[in-house]
């Protein structure tokens, strides 16, 4: 295979036949493609975009480049729900285990953290112990004895898109509807669903900045979702506030479970129990219920002994006011409401404390972020948020830039609704 020619026919706008987009993504996989290269390919796709049929062979090469689980004959449906990624979205930590004790099977393969985005697994690595690595076998044994598995790609699960993601992270191809669509459903098909949901983020902090981008990313999940036979709803959410009062990885896990005991932030378990509430079979007030339970919050900890987190040091972890080694209020300057609060700032601050990737191989720090963030509608009565930091130097660094991320007004701003249209 000429990979440059491909390069090249993609950079002028040719359309690849099936066969050309597999042997790429074979080629890639096995490593006699380059990441230079790779790298002009999708930024030649970021460009020219892709074709439907483009888009599915894309999807279905990078699906099979690992296996697709097979599951035993089972009444329990199996489901998953994504998002495109936004500032602290954490809502597939509470949501997983839900869905299971509402009698769905969950094999859920998540992603890292994207541009300023977090990732699912790296929110999950921040619990001592936890492992995100389960082979196929575990993947599928899991789910059929607790209900749930939480881990991400391996050389056994859409390998291909393993190693993609981790490149577009670095060479700004990651807002690209059809490489979105292509390594979310590379996945999700992997895992044989029956049904799915997503959650595609607009806004400051979002891949697709407006409503329109990302309903065209929706209709692209939607349509080639069902045309592979599984059951899709795409619910579009604001992504210009951050989601919940936490940005960071473990600050995000802790409050996950503030979720599922009950507390925790309106705009988060509004989220949850919408996801829930698409899936073929459940409503919003059964999910509601089963959430209020406490019964999601026992099965989150046997997920987490099923992949070796220890959960004496977890719960001592949670009793922690902070594992930062810095923690600094930012004081509000003035008085009244706060009328914005910048999610894509926000995000870009928690990055920068190392929250999250500068570069292919950088180190994440899980202890840093944000939390208790005032947003938009609340009155100032407090600070505006906690900086958990590694050194003195970060927490000023980042409360410098923060100061630019509130807007206060003197009267109650009125809000837009979080969860704006559903397709599918």
């Amino acid at each position: 295979m000429n990979f440059l020619q491909l390069i090249e026919q993609k950079r002028d706008g040719g359309e690849l036949s099936p066969e050309a987009i597999a042997k790429a993504v074979n080629a890639f996989a096995n490593g006699s493609v380059p990441d230079y290269q790779m790298a002009a390919f999708l930024m030649a796709i970021q460009f020219q975009g892709m074709t439907l049929a483009e888009t599915r062979a894309l999807t279905l090469a990078m699906r099979d480049s690992g296996e697709v689980l097979q599951f035993p004959e089972d009444d329990r449906p199996i489901v998953d729900k994504h998002s495109t990624g936004g500032v602290g979205d954490k809502v597939s930590l509470p949501l997983a285990p839900l869905l299971a004790c509402l009698g769905y099977r969950v094999p859920m393969i998540s992603g890292r953290g994207l541009g300023i985005t977090g990732g699912t697994l790296d929110k999950l690595e921040s619990i001592p112990g936890f492992t995100t690595q389960l082979s196929a076998e575990q993947f599928v044994g899991q789910v059929q004895e607790i209900g749930v598995a939480l881990g991400g790609q391996t050389d056994e699960i859409a390998p291909a898109d393993k190693a993609l993601y981790a490149l577009r992270d670095v060479t700004g191809t990651v807002p690209s509807v059809p490489l979105i669509t292509a390594s979310i459903l590379s996945k999700k098909l992997a895992e044989n669903l029956d049904a799915l949901v997503m959650d595609v983020k607009f806004g400051a902090a979002a891949f697709m900045h407006t409503r329109d981008d990302a309903r065209a990313l929706a209709k692209s999940i939607v349509n080639l979702a069902t045309e592979c036979g599984v059951q899709t709803t795409a619910l579009l959410t604001d992504m210009d506030t951050p989601l919940g009062c936490a940005a960071g990885n473990w600050l995000e896990v802790k409050e996950s479970i503030a979720c599922l005991e009950g507390n925790g932030p309106k705009d988060l378990k509004e989220l949850v129990i919408a996801c829930a509430a698409q899936l073929p079979g459940c409503d919003a007030n059964r999910a509601a219920t089963e959430l209020a339970s406490g019964r999601p919050r026992i099965l989150f900890n046997k997920l987490l002994a099923a992949q070796g987190a220890d959960l004496g040091a977890f719960e001592t972890k949670l009793k922690q006011e902070t594992p930062a080694p810095v923690v600094r209020e930012l004081p509000a300057r003035g008085n009244g409401f706060v009328a914005r609060c910048d999610a894509r700032i926000i995000g870009e601050v928690v990055r920068d404390l190392g929250g999250g990737r500068q570069t292919k191989d950088s180190e994440i720090h899980p202890d840093v972020g944000l939390d208790q963030m005032l947003k938009p509608g609340e009155a100032i009565d407090r600070p505006l948020c906690r900086i958990h930091a590694r050194t003195e130097a970060d927490a000023e660094m980042a409360a410098e830039r923060l100061v630019a991320a509130f807007e206060i007004a003197d009267e109650r701003p009125g809000l837009d609704p979080l969860i704006c249209e559903i397709l599918g």
